[in-house]
């Protein structure tokens, strides 16, 4: 165990190992200045919340404090190690500024009040609007760092307390699209593969998965397999020059808004040239003929005249990926994000199939999350799916969760699909939708076009509950404030982007009079009084662990099952993968290895869209289409993007993250080391576009779109000609201004209101924008801290 740098060594050192071996334990550390691991209190079980890899980790308190983490070295995810976000981010807790009481809006301030006062004029406001318009008037915007336990809860309440159907998480905006893909294809969500097929892996391919970045400690392992005897070979698919761009053996880079004519392009060599697995795709699957149909439409030359990708090199990837005995195949946000997002991701899946690629160590895909418990909000209900991965088109389902919880079932709104976010500031805009309780999330800097949404959240028609650790640029619109506990606060459990679950416990008390955002929600479900048709209280459940066991009892059954799993069991092991049944204690490595899926008619999470229209399947057709409920190979044409560069606005604009930072820097902003290694917004600008513009690292720029311009330091970078990258985690708030100030630093002042018409996931990744100098640099800057990939794995 070692204490070690994790900003210029974001990655740590190599443990090299061959396919099929263990990856090595390294276990990093990281204590508060002055604190020895002798003088520790107690450690305590938990796991990363500030990414989606879902790293094991123990807290150190001293104190009553928390007083650092380590990795834990028997954890499936990590094998001890931690990002530069784990290291570091836990200091948040200790922030100054944290919210320690509840505040309410009189006279156009916020000022400081009772938990009473401020729940009482939460539900006094509840019930006028419930009197006045019905359940419709009022919606729920959370987040994807809660815990399952509290996911749940806020499901209960939304869809059998309330009977709302307004319910979303901000994993609308990063993993909406990975669950309608794995719908599209599978009939249900769930990740089929699992990060131990890394081990086994000999072809990894990455779209539009800046893994390096988002998921560090999986890309350790990736650089242990890179370093280590027989590696294997790695296909990056980025308009970026990513430093996973820069450890591939073959790099293509599009233009944004083109990755479905890619993905047919290199399907279209994969079928050409036999690369199919016959016998798996009659047997396991429906639609290919359609899909070959809609590929050969598409070859290398078609599809490299759009994407703006060489042929030769469209056809060099098909050759690897048809190649490869064992195909890994991950996707995030690249495609998540931009246009034709299910269309793209699904058209990954069809490859996966087409291979033959599911169920066997080192093959497999990987539709990554990007957030902690992005999937918690999914299997619970809280981002617009029904409870346990149900169909809320399948009345026997919307039944099924109706006596789990002990209310009628019309209570349970299924006339028409869950609201998604967009539809539900559209909702608020026109002025139908009165109420907005926002929890642990801050829409204020991570939506699209920034000054309609501070036009929505300022209106005088809505009122706005936020419930959140911080003061952030959302709070400043609230009516309410609600201080909430957070991670290493309160206990309950989380599930990361392999399925694999976690328990993390309380190690210290909250600030002052912050509560857990569970307590808070159940507290308003007894003030509004709800009951079950026993006349008891509903929900049923108190604490976080009565609230895990009866979320096991909602979920037995279905996919995501974790009837076989315990508190007391995940204090036992180190993480355990669902489902987790009698019939499989030690949790389920791989879906899919039977080649039977979640498909059938009467069990499928849902029938289906098109993937151009996002027009939804009928339940009898889709009967018809997948009576035995197979895969289901789905082909998609490729249509323009609706904002394209023009004259006026010549380049593509895209948006994402950096290491250091996650989402709008609520807590790795207060966090020294991350702020420091990345302390404001840069622009990352092609070589030969800065040299056109006139422009230098360093000097000041400014990024415009018809929406807005962001002024922000250039870094000229490998990024390819026409396309310009912000990241989005910088908004108006920083360390010295808590409060919010102004600024003109928020990507999202640039981007515009789109959505997938399948996932209705927001488009961050297709602006059209203008690029000019503004300044010089005044002085030699420093340049940013290094994120480079170890040379000797570099190809």
């Amino acid at each position: 165990m070692g204490k070690r740098d994790g900003i210029t060594e974001p990655w740590g050192t190599r443990t090299p190992y061959g396919p099929g071996q263990a990856w090595p334990v390294r276990v990093d550390t990281h204590l508060a200045d002055g604190v020895r691991p002798e003088d520790v209190d107690r450690w305590v079980r938990s796991a990363a919340v500030l990414h989606s890899n879902g790293d094991g980790l123990d807290i150190a308190v001293k104190d009553g404090r928390i007083a650092g983490v380590r990795g834990r070295a028997d954890d499936r995810v990590n094998h001890g190690r931690l990002d530069p976000k784990d290291l570091f981010g836990w200091q948040a807790n200790s922030s100054p500024d944290r919210l320690t009481t509840p505040l309410v809006r009189k006279d156009g301030e916020l000022v400081e009040a009772t938990w009473d006062e401020a729940m009482d004029l939460v539900v006094r406001r509840s019930k006028e609007l419930l009197d006045e318009q019905g359940p419709g008037a009022l919606g729920f915007y959370t987040s994807g760092q809660l815990f399952a336990e509290e996911y749940y809860t806020l499901a209960a309440i939304a869809r059998g307390g309330l009977g709302t159907n307004h319910l979303d998480g901000n994993t609308r905006l990063c993993t909406a699209t990975a669950a309608a893909a794995l719908k599209e294809s599978f009939g249900c969500d769930g990740q089929p593969a699992s990060y131990t097929d890394v081990d086994h892996a000999d072809v990894i391919a990455l779209f539009g998965h800046n893994m390096a970045e988002t998921q560090a400690v999986l890309w350790s392992r990736v650089l242990d397999r890179l370093a280590g005897p027989n590696p294997p070979a790695v296909l990056c698919v980025d308009p970026r020059d990513t430093p996973v761009a820069r450890a591939a053996t073959l790099h293509l880079a599009p233009l944004p808004g083109t990755n479905v004519a890619l993905m047919n392009g290199i399907l279209h060599e994969i079928v050409e040239h036999g690369w199919v697995d016959r016998e798996y795709v009659d047997r396991c699957t429906v639609g290919y003929d359609d899909l070959a149909a809609m590929v050969a439409d598409y070859p290398p030359e078609r599809a490299a005249e759009i994407c703006g990708v060489d042929a030769g090199r469209i056809r060099e990837a098909a050759r690897l990926l048809g190649s490869a005995e064992r195909l890994l195949c991950t996707v995030l946000q690249g495609f998540y994000q931009s246009h034709q997002a299910s269309a793209a991701a699904v058209q990954v899946n069809n490859l996966v199939l087409l291979r033959g690629m599911l169920g066997k160590p080192g093959a497999g895909v990987l539709q990554m999350n990007g957030q902690p418990t992005a999937e918690n909000t999914r299997e619970c209900g809280a981002d617009g799916d029904l409870t346990g991965f149900r169909n809320w088109a399948n009345d026997a389902h919307v039944a099924e969760l109706a006596r789990l919880w002990n209310v009628d079932v019309g209570k349970i709104p299924h006339y028409g699909p869950p609201t998604h976010l967009m539809q539900m500031l559209r909702y608020a805009e026109t002025g139908t939708l009165r109420f907005l309780w926002v929890s642990a999330t801050n829409p204020a800097v991570s939506l699209p076009e920034l000054h309609r949404i501070r036009s929505i959240l300022d209106s005088s028609r809505l009122f706005v509950v936020v419930q959140d650790a911080f003061r952030t640029e959302t709070t400043e619109f609230a009516d309410v404030v609600l201080p909430a506990a957070i991670w290493g606060e309160k206990t309950g459990t989380f599930t990361n982007a392999d399925r694999t679950v976690h328990l993390s416990e309380k190690a210290v008390d909250p600030p002052g009079q912050a509560r857990p955002d569970l307590d808070i929600f159940l507290d308003y479900a007894r003030r509004m009084d709800f009951r079950g048709n026993d006349g008891e209280p509903f929900p049923q459940w108190h604490d976080a662990e009565t609230a895990f066991e009866a979320w096991k009892r909602a979920s037995a059954g279905r996919p995501c099952d974790y009837s076989g799993l315990s508190y007391a069991k995940l204090r036992e092991v180190s993480g355990i993968q669902w489902p987790c049944t009698s019939d499989s204690p030690d949790g389920t490595e791989r879906l899919y290895a039977d080649g039977k899926f979640f498909a059938q008619p009467d069990y499928c999470e849902s029938y289906g869209r098109d993937l151009v229209t996002g027009a939804p399947m009928e339940p009898t057709e889709y009967r018809a289409m997948n009576p035995d409920g197979k895969a289901m190979l789905k082909a998609a044409e490729y249509v323009p993007p609706h904002e394209k560069p023009d004259e006026d606005h010549p380049f593509f604009l895209v948006n994402g993250r950096t290491i250091y930072h996650f989402h709008t820097r609520t807590k790795t902003g207060r966090a020294p080391e991350l702020r420091a290694a990345a302390p404001e917004v840069w622009l990352e600008v092609s070589a030969r576009d800065a040299e056109a513009a006139g422009l230098a690292g360093g000097d000041l720029a400014e990024v415009s779109t018809p929406r807005g311009a962001v002024r922000a330091r250039v870094r000229v970078g490998g990024i390819r000609d026409g396309v310009l990258f912000l990241p989005f985690h910088y908004g108006y708030w920083d360390v010295e201004h808590p409060a919010g100030k102004d600024g003109d630093r928020a990507a999202n002042e640039l981007t515009f209101t789109d959505w997938d018409p399948v996932s209705k996931q927001p488009l961050f990744k297709t602006a059209a924008a203008a690029l000019r100098k503004v300044a010089a640099v005044a002085a030699p800057r420093p340049e940013p801290v290094p994120a480079a990939v170890d040379e000797e794995v570099v190809r």
